[in-house]
């Protein structure tokens, strides 16, 4: 009988230290969780090669015999040194161990056996330190394995100093010689159709590989494993949404009155997304659907209508935003779209933290009592104290700003209500699919007519310094034109703090621009303004997040209002931020920033009928890949271009983000560049999958693999999207 499964508990299959290490390290508690920790590369111990032609630096395996072993007191420090010294009949070289005088038991005179490492010197000799070697007990026996160990793929795995790659070997090696059956995971039609191995070998190959032909069939059936289980998964949580039931809300006189008054004609994609929300809001079970659109497509408005309704009925709903200032302008952006007939009946309330005591509890009190039908606020929606009447919908703005745990608890405090995500960033097909793949996803292309939109430039000022100074004319020329202006940093204060902890927001990127310290912070370019001479009439204010929340709402509302000419911030004015008067964006050390986030900072300006324009300034050098980003957002306006444009420089890790906790943020071999194919194919094989046996009844090796690589965190994490 086999001594593992995929389920059994590492503690009892390694021990309770190993077991712990792995835990601690890589959050693994089962056999499965060990052997789903693949090789990131292989290494290979290197050809043959007699001791008296070794270069120093290369790694090799030799086949020699123990002549003299012995062990020494090292002189400046405690511990000791053995030196073992073998030789191949034609050279000598040693062996050099520290600390492990139990080497010298099995590295007798006389002992045979393969040796691998790296060539180094010591005191004019060769020596190998802390080698690999495997003994034999005859010397013909050696020779005759010697070949195979020297070619055979060594597995290298991600590691910490605590548990290295060869401890997590050894530990995987364990537990593949216990490992029985293992139930394959993809029907055997599909495994037939594309050429993939069963389950156990391909783990076999993938950890243990004889030769490295063995390893890319390995990974090609893991990776569809991996396709497969997480888009069934996925297809399953649609599945449950659609089992529970919904109350429907028909649209009716509000609806009606509101695009009459509309001073403008929706676009045809505004009318498309529109129907297939008001379509899903009668249905028979909860709408789950994201819609991505540009900047200024007109998501705000799609959203309203189908607030408008859900209250037809007397539903509430409640739009979270990711920052007190965005919630503030919604609330009075959607009251102006209302205007004075609608907005009275449906009552837009702003809810934060930034409301003092009274206005808060007065806030509560409309919300709880059903008479505001229009909820906006930040995190102070998801409080305790905050409850609905009748919650109908949720709206999240800028998803990839709010964790699973907050949207589902603002979820919580309705009965199935329907849920609507919006973003800004647009999600190229597979990120989609693979991150968003329970929603039902529309787009919104078309952009609103009247706007005159955006010319964006690089200015290299690393080599050409004269640019810097024609930035700043250029933004007294707008202000003098009668327009106003953005400048944005990538820090507060860039000599009070470094990069990584200045930054107002985390996804501001450091690793590739020319050093790690900011230059440009909000205080550093307010100082520099203060002194322009150009400047001396300009009225010049700050933003970031670190300011109180009526400080930074004030703020907006006198820039909006036409009252600051120039407004220096962080990126706490990325998103939702609309005034259309502003006609210039200046962003500082824009290679620090990640192509989505200058593509949103960029459709600040040009909003109205004012041309806009955006300056990138760089010192990054030309064909980095930061400076690679700045250029790639110089050279299209296209939202969606530059999404599968980020996420090629970028890599699927920093597109998918953590917000998307759980299984999401995980993916193992899969990528969502590489593999679009395979994810497209695992989602239709899911799909038929599904609609024959609902409950996987008939694919236990499926189920079972769910269930193992979801466990009971991801699995709500998944049910809370």
């Amino acid at each position: 009988m086999s001594d593992f499964t995929l389920a059994s508990r590492l503690d009892a299959a390694l021990g309770g230290r190993t077991a712990g290490s792995l835990e601690r390290a890589f959050g693994m508690r089962t056999a499965g969780d060990l052997l789903a920790h693949y090789p990131r590369r292989y290494a290979r111990r290197g050809e043959l090669t007699p001791i008296d032609s070794l270069v120093v630096g290369d790694q090799v395996t030799i086949v020699a015999e123990v002549v003299g072993a012995s062990e020494r007191k090292m002189r400046q420090r405690r511990g000791s040194i053995v030196e073992i010294i073998i030789t191949d009949g034609h050279g000598r070289m040693s062996l050099t161990f520290f600390n492990q005088a139990w080497r010298l038991g099995a590295l007798k005179q006389g002992a045979q056996g393969i040796f691998s490492g790296k060539v180094g010197e010591y005191r004019d000799g060769k020596q190998l330190t802390h080698p690999d070697y495997v003994l034999f007990d005859d010397v013909d026996d050696a020779r005759m394995n010697a070949e195979a160990y020297a070619n055979a793929p060594i597995p290298i795995y991600p590691a910490t100093a605590s548990v290295p790659s060869f401890a997590i070997q050894k530990s995987v090696d364990l537990i593949l010689d216990g490992l029985g059956p293992v139930d394959d995971p993809l029907p055997e039609d599909l495994r037939q159709r594309q050429g993939l191995l069963p389950a156990r070998e391909a783990l076999e190959r993938i950890h243990r590989p004889d030769f490295e032909d063995q390893v890319p069939p390995a990974v090609r059936t893991l990776r569809m494993h991996e396709a497969l289980v997480l888009q069934t998964a996925l297809l399953q949580q649609r599945q449950f949404v659609r089992a529970l039931s919904a109350t429907s809300r028909p649209g009716g006189e509000l609806l009606t009155r509101f695009d009459e008054a509309l001073p403008f004609p929706r676009t045809p994609d505004q009318i498309a997304v529109g129907d297939r929300i008001a379509a899903d809001l009668v249905g028979d079970w909860p709408m789950n659907r994201l819609v991505q659109g540009e900047v200024g497509s007109g998501k705000t408005l799609v959203a309203l209508r189908a607030m408008l309704q859900v209250a037809q009925s007397g539903g509430q709903s409640a739009l979270i935003a990711p920052t007190e200032v965005l919630a503030g302008q919604h609330v009075r952006s959607i009251a102006r779209m209302l205007g004075p007939e609608l907005a009275p009946r449906l009552m837009p309330t702003l809810l934060t933290g930034q409301l003092t005591a009274a206005e808060r509890r007065r806030a509560a009190l409309r919300v709880a009592s059903g008479q505001a039908l229009i909820v906006v606020g930040t995190h102070a929606l998801l409080s305790d104290s905050t409850t609905f009447a009748d919650l109908g919908l949720v709206v999240v703005d800028e998803q990839h700003r709010f964790g699973v745990e907050q949207r589902e608890t603002l979820r919580a405090k309705g009965t199935s209500p329907h849920a609507l995500v919006l973003t800004a960033t647009p999600i190229p097909r597979t990120v989609a699919m693979t991150v968003f793949g329970d929603l039902d996803v529309s787009t919104i292309r078309t952009m609103p007519t009247g706007r005159a939109g955006v010319q964006t430039f690089v200015a290299p000022v690393a080599e050409k310094p004269g640019w810097f100074g024609r930035v700043w004319e250029r933004v007294a020329e707008e202000v003098a034109a009668g327009h106003q202006a953005f400048v944005v940093c990538p820090a507060i204060d860039a000599e009070a703090t470094t990069a990584a902890k200045a930054t107002d927001d985390p996804d501001a990127l450091v690793e590739d621009t020319a050093s790690t310290r900011v230059r440009w912070g909000v205080v550093q370019a307010e100082q520099l303004l203060a002194q322009h001479p150009s400047f001396s009439s300009i009225r010049v204010a700050v933003l970031h997040g670190k300011m109180p929340g009526d400080e930074k709402d004030a703020i907006m509302r006198a820039y909006a209002a036409g009252e600051i000419d120039v407004l220096v911030a962080t990126t706490v004015i990325e998103v939702g931020v609309d005034v259309p008067n502003a006609s210039a964006m200046i962003i500082l050390e824009a290679d620090r920033f990640g192509v989505s986030q200058l593509h949103q900072l960029r459709g600040r300006v040009g909003r109205g009928s004012v041309p806009g324009v955006c300056l990138l300034v760089t010192e990054a050098a030309p064909g980095t890949p930061a400076r690679e980003r700045v250029e790639a957002v110089a050279a299209t306006s296209d939202g969606f271009e530059l999404a599968e444009e980020d996420l090629r420089l970028r890599g699927e890790g920093d597109v998918l983000g953590d917000a998307q906790s759980g299984v999401r943020s995980s993916l193992r071999l899969l990528r969502v560049v590489k593999d679009a194919d395979l994810i497209a194919l695992a989602r239709q094989e899911g799909e038929a999958i599904l609609e024959n046996d609902p409950a996987l009844l008939r694919h236990p090796g499926l189920a079972a693999a769910i269930e193992r690589r979801l466990d009971t965190v991801e699995r709500a994490a998944l049910a809370k999207n």
